[in-house]
């Protein structure tokens, strides 16, 4: 008998629900896009009821379009979109506010004060991470502090925080289960990464005890069962990881040293430092990689927060091609692709630079640009911003000949060679692209008894392309020269 696991991928632009058979052969795939909401300047929002109904959709239309019957799936694993904040209400399970997404900046100015107060050492040494807008925690305070009678909620103790497996879970066990993972919690600032604990003191520092915190479980675990009016059948939920580590376990990515880089809306460079956390002293995060039978797998990662977000502005916003599909041709028509620069700061500039209140910018415009080299530009721009990754790594003391890629964009040759020429190692690009449904679905068949190990997880991974550096010596370095003076062009911020 066949054994089936549903991957459920709640991303920032899309939901993905993609069923595996036990070998990790994808059998079929939904894919629904929901709106992006945009209040303010750096505010980006999501509707919580747009998330729930999509992925339900996708869900349920995986099953009709493959066949396969609810009760043939052995388990459900979930990857979400990383640090978007969602509080509810126990009592009537409807959210108090929109999902405040990982790339809102909304909470710049608490941040600052919060770094000028000197808390910058101790946020860093209890969760590995900066103090930035980015994260959780702060969001959480933004809701208690703007949303009419948030806080009164809260301290009548019915008022949920969670990120978006948190809610998901919620809704898919109808209020049964209010758990996250280690990978998740590691990203809202307010979990200690040592002690694998909400940490209290930085908790009630922020002001936001009063909260309903989700109990923090190994990635592999028993999360809820589904209610059978959702999908048919009870469904057991056994993986659950952020996007970002989700990637990293599909990419097999389990030995110290090995390194993947995920290329969605934005881009995620993590390396596996084993049962090491090491402190970066060039403005990368410590996070937690994995945690398994309650042991804790490390990792440094850089973010990056608009990647193929930046290709989404300029088939959306620009209207310069009709289809993601079209960039590979246009980079190859592109006759000004050595003096064109797009910083797509559109919120701001991740690692290693962490400025929230920089703003994109095209650089290097003559008469004869065309739109084959601003397309080509956007696509390189996610390449230079990795080697600004790489770079901060190596400083760190990180050495890797080979980085494994994924995500969407990786099916287009040309952004992937530049990135081997840039990088100057070898990119490897496995047969199955989208590894963060495949990652956790790995997580879910380890619970369930489908896989023993993760060295049998690690046999299943296979490299589509290997792409080795051709470009002439010297000419990625004067490239990326160019493009580190766009970058001082926009920051603001040392």
């Amino acid at each position: 008998m066949t054994h089936y696991i549903l991957a459920i991928d709640q991303g920032t632009t899309s939901s993905r629900a993609i069923l595996f058979d036990e070998r990790g052969v994808r059998i079929g795939q939904s894919q629904q896009e929901f709106p992006q909401l945009f209040p303010h300047d750096a505010w980006v929002e999501h509707d919580p009821e747009d998330i729930w109904s999509s992925t339900l959709s996708v869900c349920r239309s995986v099953l009709k379009d493959t066949g396969i019957d609810a009760q043939a799936v052995a388990s459900i694993g979930i990857t979400n979109q990383r640090e978007t904040t969602i509080l509810w209400d126990t009592q009537t399970g409807q959210p108090v506010y929109n999902a405040i997404v990982w790339q809102d900046r909304r909470t710049s100015a608490f941040c600052q004060s919060l770094s000028e107060q000197g808390l910058g050492d101790k946020v860093q040494e209890k969760t590995g991470l900066l103090i930035d807008p980015y994260f959780s925690a702060t969001k959480i305070r933004w809701v208690l502090d703007n949303v009419e009678g948030a806080r009164d909620k809260a301290k009548a103790g019915r008022l949920a925080f969670g990120t978006v497996d948190s809610f998901l879970l919620w809704r898919l066990t109808n209020g049964q289960s209010h758990k996250t993972d280690a990978t998740n919690a590691a990203r809202t600032m307010a979990f200690n990464i040592h002690t694998q604990e909400w940490d209290k003191e930085l908790i009630q520092l922020l002001g936001i005890e009063e909260v309903l915190w989700p109990e923090v479980m190994d990635c592999s675990a028993d999360f809820g069962v589904v209610d059978s009016s959702w999908l048919g059948a009870e469904i057991p939920i056994n993986g659950i990881a952020g996007d970002q580590q989700a990637a990293l376990i599909g990419q097999a990515c389990f030995l110290p040293g090995m390194v993947k880089s995920t290329y969605g809306t934005g881009c995620f460079l993590i390396l596996n430092t084993g049962d090491q956390a090491i402190r970066s002293e060039h403005k990368l995060l410590t996070t937690v990689g994995y945690r398994l039978k309650g042991k804790v797998t490390y990792a440094l990662e850089g973010s990056i927060f608009v990647a193929g977000a930046a290709i989404q502005w300029l088939r959306d916003g620009l209207k310069l091609f009709s289809d993601a599909k079209e960039t590979q041709s246009l980079a190859q028509q592109a006759l000004n692709d050595d003096s064109v620069y797009l910083v797509p700061a559109f919120t701001g500039l991740g690692a290693p630079y962490w400025d929230p209140d920089a703003r994109g910018a095209m650089i290097g415009l003559t008469r004869d640009t065309g739109v084959a080299d601003i397309v080509s530009a956007g696509l390189r721009s996610v390449c230079y911003q990795t080697r600004d990754l790489v770079g901060a790594m190596a400083q760190d003391g990180a050495t890797f000949n080979s980085l494994r890629v994924d995500g969407g964009m990786v099916i287009n040759d040309v952004m992937v060679q530049f990135l081997s020429d840039l990088l100057e190692i070898t990119v490897e690009r496995p047969r199955v692209t989208e590894t963060t449904a495949l990652g956790v679905a790995f997580l879910a068949g380890l619970h369930v008894g489908l896989y023993k190990s993760l060295d049998e997880v690690a046999t299943l991974w296979q490299a589509d392309k290997c792409f080795e550096p051709k470009m002439a010596s010297g000419t990625g370095d004067r490239l990326y020269q160019g493009w580190q003076q766009a970058v001082d062009r926009v920051r603001t911020r040392d």
